[in-house]
């Protein structure tokens, strides 16, 4: 089973909508000069390059993404003329050496096969001095609308939990993500957790983003017969927490990792 990614308004449903309020926190503790020129690795539906828009006063932002389907989609929605969106490669940029002063990525680097060499890349980009940062959801526990998701599927279906991120994303841990970065040579590396808020208006709220099959756990979903959704779909609602209203109150946590080049 692959991951999908091929609607931008689907996964702005699922977990774009959540990674704006952490990109909001992310984009401050980058701590990038005014008119600095950014580069947005993996950006999806725009979450990271509009934070940076908003509240960084960036000169430029060039946001990549493998994801045809996304570009077109963060073309049509971020029309500020500082930024711009193509698709491209997080192991290969097609960016000149040292062109950007700030090299950011938001819930990608674990999705990129070598992350390793995503990070030597992302440097190669970055001027000497420059801020090479990213953000990860905690799968393990800290992301609780995955959590509730994979619980469930695994004492569904014991085989589930081979496609289950907190299994398959270690690096999803801030120690793991520091050793990269000082594996990579980067300097002055600083993680930190960023905590959201995620209140679901009722389940179908919740449950109706994992049928736009976009990532691991909804592309899982939708990989398993109608009667079997329908029996993960009941087991989720029986565990969830409720307040008197219907609402599903959970929080999402990301880890934040950040490193100075140095050359």
């Amino acid at each position: 089973m692959a991951d999908r990614w091929s609607s931008g308004t689907a996964y702005e449903g699922y977990v774009g909508r959540w990674s704006r309020k952490v990109a909001r926190k992310f984009v401050p503790w980058v701590a990038a000069a005014p008119q600095s020129r950014w580069l947005d690795v993996g950006c999806g539906t725009g979450a990271l390059t509009s934070a940076i828009l908003a509240l960084a006063d960036p000169g430029s932002v060039v946001g990549v993404d493998p994801s045809a389907a996304y570009v077109d989609h963060v073309r049509s929605v971020v029309t500020d003329p500082r930024a711009e969106f193509g698709v491209g490669d997080a192991l290969a940029l097609g960016r000149d050496d040292g062109e950007f002063d700030a090299v950011v990525s938001g819930l990608v680097l674990n999705f990129v096969p070598d992350p390793a060499a995503g990070l030597t890349e992302m440097q190669r980009v970055a001027r000497a001095g420059a801020t090479v940062a990213a953000y990860v959801w905690d799968y393990g526990r800290g992301m609780e609308m995955v959590r509730h998701f994979w619980d469930a599927a695994v004492d569904h279906d014991a085989a589930a939990a081979h496609a289950e991120e907190g299994t398959r994303f270690p690096l999803c841990q801030p120690e793991p993500l520091a050793a990269l970065f000082a594996a990579a040579g980067l300097t002055g590396i600083v993680t930190d957790a960023i905590v959201v808020p995620t209140v679901f208006a009722d389940f179908d709220d919740f449950w109706t983003p994992f049928l736009g099959g976009q990532g691991p756990a909804a592309s899982y979903a939708m990989s398993l017969s109608e009667d079997a959704r329908a029996e993960l779909r009941e087991l989720i609602r029986s565990r969830l927490p409720a307040d008197s209203t219907g609402a599903i109150p959970l929080t999402a946590r990301a880890w934040a990792v950040r490193g100075t080049v140095t050359r």
